[in-house]
């Protein structure tokens, strides 16, 4: 094979907390990566994978369209979560929540047709896009109800996304990811989750706090396990192509041993007793699913692909600890 007949993949997003280690991935294949990023950034050396980095402004329609230009796939990791629950955050976040899948589907469809496959395009959405939870334990099957503009927004992209689908213009999967959490070993990147946040209020000798007696259950998912969830859909494409799939590891950890896991290795690392977890009064603004139990059962995305999350829940914890 020659190294223009090797398959184009364009991680869009490749600078990001998860997308940094999905193109440290994929360097390792012999494939034709292009890493787009919004600034300059650390990208992986070395590995089997032609890399070639682009930067671009994705709400840029002509730089969208540049960035994935004759692409065989392309991981849509784009994302804007800051300030979601506040006032505003619904147009804030449409351009790029909902805009930047609007107009890679426009991008796509203008392609001419060949008589070769459709682009394959796997979206990172979320499991919070779901609503209140009906239950505890999610399979992908429930009714969307979702609550928040954030929520509203991912799901809005991922049924744009299913709709290309059937329609022949991409052969679009859509993974809910749940509680993602860790580094990146690439950037150094860590999430922006309330486990990081957590862990730094502990190793700056705060107390942790939670909005609940800490018997709520939440399914927390290692970044390189959401990783290798991601390149697992890419390799499967056809197999899970024209829906969504729930992936998580189907643990329900309570929040509450969490955080006192965190407080011990927080303490380990700094020579001191561990700081107190409290139960404090939610804020007004909180919403009822941060009150609910989460656990996900990923059996159909497992048996279509042979995923299985790999990571031990106090280790990953540890590693996190160690960089936070």
């Amino acid at each position: 094979m020659t190294e223009h007949e090797r398959p184009l993949v364009a991680v869009l997003g490749a600078s990001g907390f998860i997308g940094s280690v999905v193109t440290a991935a994929l360097a390792e294949r012999p494939i034709r990566l292009r890493a787009v990023v919004r600034t300059r950034s650390v990208v992986p050396s070395g590995g089997a994978a032609d890399l070639e980095v682009r930067t671009a402004d994705l709400t840029d329609a002509g730089a969208l369209e540049d960035a994935v230009d004759g692409a065989d796939a392309i991981v849509h990791l784009v994302a804007r979560t800051s300030g979601r629950r506040e006032p505003g955050a619904e147009a804030a976040g449409e351009r790029v929540n909902v805009g930047v899948m609007r107009d890679l589907l426009d991008v796509l469809r203008k392609r001419p047709d060949t008589g070769g496959l459709a682009p394959v395009v796997v979206y990172a959405g979320s499991t919070s896009q779901v609503g209140v939870p009906p239950r505890t334990r999610l399979d992908g099957t429930e009714t969307d109800r979702p609550e928040i503009p954030f929520d509203r927004q991912k799901l809005a992209a991922e049924r744009l996304l299913l709709e290309a689908g059937a329609a022949g213009v991409v052969r679009g999967v859509s993974l809910r990811l749940p509680t993602a959490f860790g580094h990146s070993p690439v950037t150094g990147a860590l999430d922006s989750g309330v486990l990081t946040f957590m862990t730094r209020r502990a190793l700056a000798g705060e107390p942790i706090t939670m909005w609940h007696d800490g018997t709520v259950q939440r399914d927390l998912l290692y970044v390189r396990d959401a990783v290798s969830a991601l390149v697992a859909a890419l390799d499967h494409a056809d197999a899970l192509a024209g829906r969504h799939w729930l992936v998580g590891t189907g643990v329900g950890s309570p929040l509450g041993e969490v955080f006192r896991t965190i407080a011990e290795l927080a303490a380990e690392r700094t020579g001191t007793e561990p700081v107190p977890v409290l139960s404090v009064e939610p804020p007004g603004t909180v919403s009822e699913t941060d009150l609910r139990s989460v656990v996900i059962d990923a059996g159909a995305f497992r048996e279509r692909t042979g995923w299985h999350p790999k990571a031990d829940l106090r280790e990953a914890l540890r590693a996190t600890v160690a960089v936070a």
